[in-house]
């Protein structure tokens, strides 16, 4: 790029060029007498008309008509006075320069300011030093003279300066000016603001920004800076349509970053979010980063969406470490309430997330997923979700599903097929609140395909409710009160589908724990499912080992109840030696209740292995002591199994179904 050095003006060194002779300029261009000239001589430019390019003269308004023209970069300054010495740059110096120049410019409108600038950056760039260093002086410069700057045209002429810059050097001028106002600050508030209202250069300004916030993961303090100086943008209408054209980036940056301030335990004041009320601007940075998002929407004509997120208190959850995606939940369903019209493009958007290996980037996107309407195309990602080890990951694509489920045509028989292999292991998953979203899942799937499956046209669906019917029957003693009701909810749906006709015994196992209930629905599961009697044995076996007392309880009971209802011809011997093998193991359990239990039901077992045909020799290690017949003879009925009460059962509640309880 061409360029020359800036000639002094009335023989004045540059770093001398003051706001007194601003003034000066400003009094002499509006035909007003000046202050006293600058002392020392003052040298007349030579002429080069071969070097002055068409925008790059520069009018000086003290010697009327006669342009300064920049000699060539290749001819060496000249001698004396007119010399500018590299020391004489300093701080403020080019601050003081492109304010007293754009002031000169100010007749000629933008076109003269962008001249300025363009000659001011030539100047730079002839001296041999780098732009980026000269922009980072000159906007320190401009932050420290705004403030005492006069309202009007002097203060307009040093944010067209600025503009200007941004114009051909928007990186440099954002990086510079973000790193000159770390803290709140009134004239980098209005430097960010200027820049906003120009519509030349507000997009670009913009696009560095958002490109701040996505490479400052290492930098809490840089991320503050843009967040703030977005915010800033963000509140001047005339930036609204170059926001519009990366909202969605915007908003999801937003959102991501109050994800990774809410987890962050060092971030000071996350739980607190601004109110207009309060004195002065937002200073933590989970409340800078609400304010840019309510800038964002409100700007857009998201005010609805601002006033929903105020009234319901989705501002708090947002910035709460443990509410921060029931925010994300509540934003979204607003979004599709109050502002649809940026949905495709925030789907677009998302959809990468979803496969993102940071984790505030994947739980944000999957949470906006659940009140969005276009989950149906995510299945894949959905599905593929619920092998994901962090449970509010997990969690969202449980609920993302169950709106699937709600909506008209939901993909009943494709759900069946797909979550028959990934649903069960959530039924008995460590995590409560998984356990509980995942039962209502299922429940939810029988609701939506009880019509087919009636009419025996939800074979994949069949196949998954009897294989989730021994966790069902055992979860409704989980010591997780809403994994408990929600076993109960979703058992009742399958009794309803299945027109089974044991709800009340259901609800009585759930709420008085009634083996008699038990045993009245063992009796009528192994009449008409016989073939799935050792699925049910083996299922029930894996409860023996559970960590919690209640459960390996149930399990015994429900062994006992099952192994006493079943035909020989559908257990097989090695099954019953394993059952037996572990029932006496729980015999001496510390918990009283679930030693008696097991020994109940090895009765049963051995009961069922001493019926059992035997052929010659046969024997299992665990029941040698068990008499073997010589010949069939007629079997006596088994007397059944009788326990004890429970000392886990759980107090009666009222019933949600219309039932009372025994007696």
């Amino acid at each position: 790029m061409a360029g020359g050095i800036w000639g002094p003006a009335r023989g004045a060194s540059v770093g001398a060029l003051t706001l007194t002779a601003l003034a000066e300029g400003i009094r002499a261009s509006r035909g007003q007498p000046s202050g006293p000239p600058a002392p020392g001589p003052q040298p007349q430019p030579k002429p080069e008309p071969a070097a002055a390019e068409p925008g790059r003269a520069v009018t000086d308004p003290t010697a009327g008509s006669e342009p300064l023209s920049l000699p060539a970069p290749q001819e060496p300054a000249p001698e004396g006075p007119q010399q500018i010495p590299r020391s004489s740059w300093e701080e403020g110096a080019l601050a003081d320069l492109a304010v007293y120049t754009a002031a000169c410019l100010e007749e000629a409108g933008f076109v003269g300011t962008q001249a300025t600038a363009f000659t001011l950056s030539s100047a730079l760039e002839a001296r041999g030093h780098r732009l980026e260093d000269q922009v980072h002086e000159l906007v320190r410069g401009l932050l420290a003279q705004v403030p005492h700057l006069a309202e009007g045209r002097p203060r307009r002429a040093a944010l067209r300066v600025l503009s200007a810059l941004a114009l051909e050097h928007s990186r440099d001028v954002v990086s510079a000016l973000l790193r000159c106002s770390p803290a709140p600050d009134r004239a980098a508030a209005e430097l960010w603001r200027s820049l906003s209202r120009n519509q030349r250069v507000n997009g670009q300004v913009l696009v560095q920004l958002l490109w701040a916030l996505k490479g400052s993961a290492g930098s809490q303090l840089e991320a503050l800076a843009a967040t703030r100086a977005l915010g800033e943008m963000l509140a001047v209408s005339g930036c609204v349509g170059a926001a519009r054209g990366f909202y969605p980036h915007l908003l999801l940056v937003l959102v991501t970053q109050l994800h990774e301030l809410a987890q962050d335990t060092h971030t000071p004041d996350t739980a607190k979010v601004w109110a207009p009320s309060h004195r002065g601007p937002p200073h933590s940075h989970a409340s800078c980063t609400v304010e840019a998002l309510k800038a964002l929407l409100t700007g857009d004509g998201g005010r609805m969406v601002v006033t929903c997120m105020e009234q319901a208190g989705g501002w708090r959850r947002l910035v709460g470490a443990r509410t921060h995606l029931e925010g994300v939940l509540l934003l979204a369903s607003a979004l599709v309430a109050h502002a649809d019209h940026h949905l495709r493009g925030l789907f677009a958007d998302l959809l990468p997330r979803l496969r993102s290996t940071d984790n505030a980037q994947r739980l944000t996107a999957m949470a906006f997923f659940t009140g969005v309407r276009h989950a149906t195309m995510l299945l894949p990602a959905l599905l593929g979700a619920l092998g994901e080890s962090d449970p509010r990951l997990v969690d969202a694509a449980l609920g993302a599903l169950r709106r699937v489920l709600l909506r008209p045509r939901a993909p009943v028989r494709l759900l069946s097929t797909e979550l028959r292999p990934r649903l069960p292991p959530l039924l008995d998953d460590a995590r409560d609140s998984v356990r509980a979203s995942a039962v209502g899942l299922l429940g939810t799937l029988v609701r939506r395909g009880r019509g087919g499956l009636r009419v025996g046209l939800r074979r994949p669906l069949r196949k998954l409710v009897l294989q989730s019917l021994v966790p069902l029957l055992l979860r409704l003693h989980d010591p997780s009160r809403d994994t408990a009701e929600s076993s109960e909810w979703t058992l009742a749906r399958c009794d309803q589908a299945l027109h089974w006709g044991l709800l009340e015994e259901m609800v009585t196992v759930a709420h008085y724990d009634s083996p008699e209930a038990l045993s009245r629905i063992c009796h009528r599961l192994v009449q008409w499912y016989p073939s799935h009697v050792p699925s049910f044995l083996s299922q029930t076996q894996g409860y023996l080992q559970s960590p919690q007392g209640p459960l390996r309880r149930a399990a015994a009971l429900l062994t006992g109840f099952l192994v006493h209802h079943s035909s020989l011809s559908h257990v097989n011997q090695d099954l019953l030696d394993s059952l037996f093998q572990d029932l006496g193991r729980l015999r001496s359990d510390p918990e009283p209740a679930v030693a008696a239990a097991a020994r109940v039901s090895s009765q049963q077992v051995a009961l069922l292995a001493r019926a059992q045909p035997q052929p010659c020799g046969w024997s299992l290690p665990s029941l040698r002591h068990l008499p073997r017949p010589g010949r069939p003879r007629p079997r006596p009925a088994r007397p059944p199994p009788v326990y004890a009460d429970s000392p886990f059962q759980h107090r009666s509640l009222p019933s949600r179904w219309g039932c009372s309880g025994p007696g």
